[in-house]
C-alpha cells in the first residue's frame, strides 16, 4: 500500500466542492488542508469534507508542510498568481481549467514549473474520464478508421448576472473560457493544434460572449465544428467521424456511455461508469505522475494547454474581446 497523496484545496467555491467529492472516493488520496480568504469559509468547507488543516489565506495553505499537491479552484484571472504561489512553495499543482487567461500568463506558469522542476497540470477533468480514455483507445486501434471530423457542443442557459463570473469580464466572464474550452480541448486531443480558425460570437450586454461557434481546420484536412453557450441549452453531444465509422458520446464532457458505429456492423453501446462524479480521475492521474517522477502529464501536457490557450486567444482576437487584466 502506498501512502495517500496529501492534497490541499485552494478556494472553496462550487468546483472545489466537486473536486473534494472526487477525492473522497479514492483510497489513494486525502484532502488534508483547505485555504480560503476567510477563516469562516475555510472552516465550513473543512467541516463538510472532514479536512483537518484550515487556513485563512492561500499563502498559509501553500506553505503547509503536510500538503504535497494543491488543487487551484479560484476564478480564471487568479489562476496564474495562485499557481506561481504554490509552485514557489514547491507544491505540485493541478490548476482548474482554463489554465490561464491568455498565452502570456500560461507561459509564465509553465516556465516557473519547469525551472523549479515542480509538477503542473491543467485540470481538464473530462480528458481523464474512462469513457474518453476508451474512445482514445478505439481510435488508436483503428476501430473507426482515420478520424476526419468532430462535432461537439457545450451550451447551457443561465440568467444574466452582471457581477457573476460568467458575465463579469473582470472575472474572465464568457462562455468560451468556461465551457468552450471543453470542445476545443477535445478537438486538440484528436487533431492537435489547428491550422485555420474561424469563429463567430454573440456578445452580451456585459461585453462577455454568450454563445459562439468555432470552425477549425487541420494540416491533414480534418475539421472540427464546435460551439458553446451560457444563454442557450444545447445537446451536449460529441460526434467523432472516421473513414470506417463513428463514435457518438452523449453528455460527452461528463460521459458514461459510448455509441460505436462501424460501417456494416450493428451499433454497439458501451456503458463505462466513472468515479466521484468524474472528478476523481484527474486526481488519479496526478498521483500516478508524481509516483513515476514525472513533472507533467503526457495525457494533458503543458505544451498542449499552452496551445489550447493560444487557440482561445486567437478566437477572442477575432471578436475584439479583451479582459481588463490584459
Amino acid at each position: 500500500m502506498t501512502t495517500p497523496l496529501r492534497w490541499g484545496i485552494l478556494g472553496t467555491g462550487g468546483i472545489a466542492h466537486k473536486f473534494a467529492t472526487g477525492l473522497s472516493v479514492l483510497d489513494d488520496a486525502q484532502a488534508v488542508a483547505v485555504g480560503s480568504r476567510t477563516q469562516a469559509a475555510a472552516d465550513a468547507f473543512a467541516d463538510e469534507f472532514n479536512i483537518p488543516n484550515r487556513h485563512d489565506s492561500y499563502e498559509a495553505l501553500a506553505n503547509d508542510p503536510e500538503v504535497e499537491a494543491i488543487y487551484i479552484a479560484t476564478p480564471h484571472p487568479y489562476h496564474k498568481d495562485n499557481t506561481l504561489l504554490c509552485l514557489n512553495a514547491g507544491k505540485a499543482v493541478l490548476v482548474e481549467k482554463p489554465f490561464a487567461i491568455n498565452v502570456a500568463e500560461a507561459q509564465t506558469m509553465i516556465d516557473l514549473a519547469r525551472s523549479k522542476k515542480v509538477f503542473l497540470m491543467e485540470a481538464m477533468w473530462s480528458r481523464f474520464l474512462p469513457t474518453i480514455v476508451r474512445a482514445r483507445e478505439l481510435i488508436a486501434s483503428g476501430a473507426i478508421g482515420e478520424v476526419r471530423m468532430l462535432n461537439a457542443d457545450f451550451g447551457f442557459r443561465t440568467n444574466v448576472n452582471p457581477k457573476g463570473r460568467l458575465f463579469d469580464l473582470s472575472l474572465g466572464g464568457g462562455a468560451l473560457l468556461d465551457v468552450g474550452i471543453y470542445p476545443l480541448s477535445l478537438a486538440s486531443m484528436l487533431f492537435g493544434a489547428p491550422k485555420t480558425i474561424a469563429s463567430t460570437a454573440s456578445i452580451g450586454e456585459t461585453g462577455a460572449d454568450e454563445q459562439s461557434a468555432y470552425l477549425l481546420g487541420y494540416d491533414k484536412g480534418q475539421i472540427a465544428l464546435l460551439s458553446s453557450a451560457s444563454r442557450t441549452n444545447t445537446a451536449h453531444e460529441a460526434l467523432i467521424y472516421g473513414t470506417d465509422g463513428s463514435i457518438r458520446i452523449p453528455d460527452w464532457w461528463h460521459a458514461q456511455k459510448l455509441i460505436v458505429n462501424v460501417n456494416g456492423k450493428p451499433s454497439e453501446t458501451l456503458d463505462i461508469p466513472h468515479l466521484g462524479k468524474g472528478y476523481a480521475h484527474e486526481a488519479i492521474e496526478v498521483a500516478e505522475c508524481l509516483r513515476a517522477g514525472k513533472l507533467e502529464s503526457a495525457t494533458m501536457s503543458l505544451d498542449e494547454s499552452l496551445s489550447i490557450t493560444r487557440t482561445m486567444d486567437t478566437i477572442r482576437a477575432q471578436w475584439g474581446l479583451k479582459y481588463p487584466s490584459e
